[in-house]
């Protein structure tokens, strides 16, 4: 079937007040990046519906496009007929027949919002049912499972009709959210955190932790390579920024009792972390733990760690369960690049038995002992900042070079 345009439904954004067009805004401004190498469609959007014109596209190369993108609930390759009794019965019987096997079911799906149509919603079901099965042996109706579902759409300007609907990602549009830093290890569970917050509409940066010669370039390619990932679901560049970060652990494995120096370790990222988001202008930090899975991740360890910002700490795994965060990693494909065996800074130095319970009061007396505030500031200054790509984006410039 020679689809002439897709019809989009925004989910969570038909909820929003005032400001819907604000994230009706930033959704057409994802689509049109997804849609970059299509340079006939037009992009046409309501407060109801968002509409592409494909004016001679691929209809099902766009899809594969409109598939990640956040803020899409669902969509539905359609086609665009005149209000006309006559007209929609041939239209109807084109699209049904393009999609009949022997065997099929099928029900219509009228939907009314131009009340002004000469039939009602019962009476275009009716009619465009009994047209379907007068002009196609075998075809039987099935209202409640059927295999073609044709959908009807009266609006104002046209009727729109579609028999295929496509779930979308979900969520909130890219940026509707603001920015927030991602503490991406080379684990399972950041980058699935970073996923999930990007769903929710939030421009993440990426913060990575490096500790040479204790910790590989194997570990930082790993860390890119998460992050081109992330990139590509984002339909855009990720900036992801690289603190050296041997000098702090040193210290605090000289200066600190061996079971708090996982507690002190990670307030010193966050502090770190911290630093960044602020020149940055970023309104909150990400991090992939989960509730009781590790010694720094027990509410006490929280506890202690919080203690070194006022900054948001969000937290989309809490309360997950190990073997989903598994299933999701290998959903965006970052699982088989968070398996690499090469370790990063929160596995080396790692104490035989850290503290599960550690008490706030006394990690900031062992940390007393030390001013780490230079070391703090040291590392920030020297941070290796990277615009990260998606591998798509960075295949089209190489073939531009030639």
């Amino acid at each position: 079937m020679n689809y002439d345009r897709i019809l989009i439904r925004y989910g969570e954004i038909s909820t929003k007040g005032r400001n819907r067009n604000k994230f009706i805004d930033k959704l057409r401004k994802s689509v049109r990046i997804a849609l970059t190498n299509f340079p006939n469609i037009k992009i046409e959007a309501s407060r109801d519906r968002m509409y592409i014109v494909l004016n001679g596209e691929n209809s099902q190369a766009v899809i594969e496009k409109l598939k990640p993108i956040f803020g899409i609930q669902s969509f539905s390759p359609a086609i665009k007929v005149a209000k006309e009794i006559e007209t929609l019965k041939i239209k109807s019987l084109e699209l049904v027949k393009s999609q009949y096997s022997e065997g099929n079911t099928f029900k219509v799906t009228a939907k009314r919002s131009d009340k002004t149509f000469e039939l009602t919603t019962d009476e275009i079901n009716h009619l465009i049912g009994g047209h379907l099965l007068q002009n196609i042996p075998g075809l039987k109706v099935n209202v409640k499972n059927p295999d073609i579902n044709l959908r009807i759409e009266v609006r104002k300007e046209a009727i729109y009709l579609s028999s295929e609907t496509i779930p979308g990602a979900g969520g909130l549009p890219a940026g509707s959210g603001g920015k927030a830093m991602l503490m991406l290890s080379g684990g399972i569970d950041s980058p699935v955190a970073g996923y999930l917050s990007m769903r929710r509409g939030l421009d993440i940066e990426a913060v990575h932790f490096f500790s040479p010669p204790f910790t590989s370039e194997r570990a930082k390619e790993k860390v890119i390579d998460l992050s081109k990932r992330l990139a590509e679901i984002a339909g855009g560049s990720i900036t992801l920024h690289i603190v050296p970060f041997t000098k702090v652990q040193q210290v605090i494995r000289e200066q600190v009792p061996e079971n708090y120096t996982m507690t002190s370790t990670r307030r010193m990222m966050l502090r770190i972390t911290d630093e960044i988001r602020r020149k940055q202008e970023g309104l909150a930090i990400i991090t992939g733990e989960n509730l009781g899975q590790v010694a720094s991740q027990t509410l006490e360890s929280m506890y202690a760690i919080n203690e070194v910002t006022n900054t948001p700490i969000l937290r989309p795994l809490i309360s997950m369960d190990k073997n989903d965060i598994i299933k999701m990693a290998d959903m965006i494909n970052t699982l088989e690049i968070s398996n690499r065996p090469y370790e990063d800074c929160c596995t080396i130095f790692v104490p035989a038995s850290p503290k599960t319970k550690p008490k706030r009061e006394k990690v900031i007396q062992y940390e007393s002992y030390f001013n780490f505030e230079p070391l703090i500031q040291e590392a920030v200054e020297k941070v290796e900042t990277i615009t990260i790509k998606p591998e798509r984006e960075q295949r089209r410039e190489f073939e531009e070079l030639f």
